[in-house]
């Protein structure tokens, strides 16, 4: 039986660069496929390979919308978002893989 465990997360190439928000139900698996670049599509394209934000949620439902609000927020206001999560915009990747 699979988990499901849905986030909604921030993809990025470097401090203040090129941002990608998505939304999955598996998140250390979904951050692997991009650092992997196992699908064609912009982070592979960009080279996002950093996991600098992420926000767990009860539903997919909710998920999704709070992945399509911040789609439609200002960058600066998506730079501040992390910069609260995450100061130094540290690759978070590591947290997700610790047992």
């Amino acid at each position: 039986m699979r988990i499901i465990r849905p986030a909604v997360y921030i993809m990025t190439n470097k401090r203040c660069g090129t941002l990608y928000i998505g939304v999955t139900s598996d998140l250390p698996g979904r951050v692997w496929q991009h650092r992997e670049g196992v699908s064609e599509g912009f982070t592979k394209k960009y080279g996002l390979k950093a996991l600098v934000w992420h926000e767990a949620h009860p539903t997919m439902e909710s998920a999704i919308s709070r992945e399509k609000q911040l789609k439609d927020w200002r960058r600066d206001w998506k730079i501040d978002l992390v910069n609260a999560f995450n100061p130094h915009w540290d690759d978070l990747w590591a947290l997700l893989t610790v047992n």
